[in-house]
């Protein structure tokens, strides 16, 4: 009996390992492809203009300004006006496309919160430049303003560049410089090793040598907007003595605040108990268990855990979250302001992830260039 118990418990113990090594490679997985599941039902055309009839979903039925992006090249962005076509069917308001881009029914579209395809569909005058750092060549997008204060943007897990921009017009009407980069094993930054992320222990090198970058071009003071696994870079520069008296206030949006408990979340949104996410850990955590998964090294999670070391933080920070995301709890964002209050600030919105500034991007950029108005001196 006690050798059929052992002999269950191994078995047990193994099954359990090798989730944690598929939890650990999923989460750590290469950049892929975007999926465009979202089929054009049809088109409309009424004295406003032209509307496109997508099926129901959570996604399309959101309140907000969002983008499509068709599998066959280009986009098309939707206002919020919304108008039920059924139980199955909705059709959102087109505003925009890309030049020359006239969608069709049946093309393939992925919903997305990306509004801005280039600086240019933002309004911004960008021009490009290379970031030179350790792991290679990064792009980067630099708008230019003020010498003396810049804003570096930093998007998120599986975003590109211009998830930021967004957030750049911002920094804009505030007269800052800002760079908009890119980092190592993403859509547009070097590929190293096998390509795999780590939950931005190592892609902070990149970051950091775009700051080095804006100090030797005048930098005085530096605005750090996060996204997302952007806002954990963010927050570990500013951990940084060297940076101290440089980082004047960060901006986050859906920080990342604890990966343990984002692992859980997700783990639970995938239909798996949330506890699973616990078994990820040795995985990640763990050196040889970690060049198992495909990483360089192990990841220091406990060194991007800000709800147990919101002492740590010093620097002003603005977090903005929506109250309906379910990759990164607010809960978390609700404990650090409770721990750091007057030092840290919450703005909530009726949003799923990184998704804030289109459910209202009013009311998202003047709570950004107000608090950084009053907390940013010029």
């Amino acid at each position: 009996m006690i050798g059929r118990i052992a002999l269950g418990g191994g078995i047990a113990a193994a099954a359990a390992g090798g989730l944690g090594w598929v939890i650990a490679r999923r989460l750590t997985a290469p950049a892929g492809p975007r999926r465009f599941d979202l089929p054009a039902r049809g088109f409309e055309h009424d004295d406003n203009g032209d509307l496109i009839v997508l099926d129901r979903t959570d996604q399309t039925t959101a309140d907000g300004i969002y983008n499509l992006w068709f599998e066959n090249g280009g986009w098309a962005q939707l206002s919020t006006d919304a108008v039920d076509r059924g139980p199955a069917g909705i059709a959102r308001r087109i505003t925009g496309s890309a030049p020359g881009f006239t969608p069709k029914t049946g093309d393939r579209a992925s919903w997305s919160g990306i509004y801005y395809a280039t600086p240019a569909d933002a309004g911004l005058h960008a021009r490009d430049i290379t970031i030179s750092t350790p792991a290679g060549p990064c792009p980067a997008w630099r708008i230019d303003g003020d010498p003396s204060t810049w804003a570096i943007h930093v998007h998120g897990l599986g975003s590109t560049r211009a998830g930021t921009l967004r957030g750049v017009r911002a920094a804009t009407e505030l007269g800052y410089t800002s760079l908009v980069v890119s980092y190592r094993n993403t859509a547009e930054g070097p590929r190293v090793g096998t390509s795999r992320t780590t939950l931005g222990h190592t892609e902070t090198a990149e970051v950091d040598e775009a700051i080095g970058y804006a100090v030797r071009r005048g930098a005085e003071q530096v605005v750090l907007f996060g996204w997302s696994m952007g806002a954990a870079i963010a927050l570990q520069l500013a951990d940084r003595p060297r940076h101290k008296g440089l980082i004047a206030a960060l901006v986050l949006d859906s920080p990342v605040l604890n990966w343990t408990e984002v692992i859980k979340t997700n783990c639970a949104h995938s239909g798996l108990p949330a506890a699973a996410g616990h078994l990820a850990t040795p995985w990640l955590t763990l050196a040889p268990l970690a060049r198992a998964v495909g990483l360089p090294g192990r990841i220091p999670l406990r060194s991007f855990d800000r709800t147990a070391r919101a002492a740590d933080i010093t620097t002003p920070t603005l977090i903005l979250h929506g109250n309906r995301d379910d990759s990164v709890p607010i809960r978390l964002s609700q404990a650090l302001r409770d721990a750091r209050p007057g030092l840290v600030e919450l703005e909530t919105f009726d949003a799923d992830h990184t998704l804030s500034w289109n459910a209202d991007p009013d009311r998202w950029h003047e709570t950004v260039t107000t608090w950084l108005r009053s907390r940013v001196p010029r």
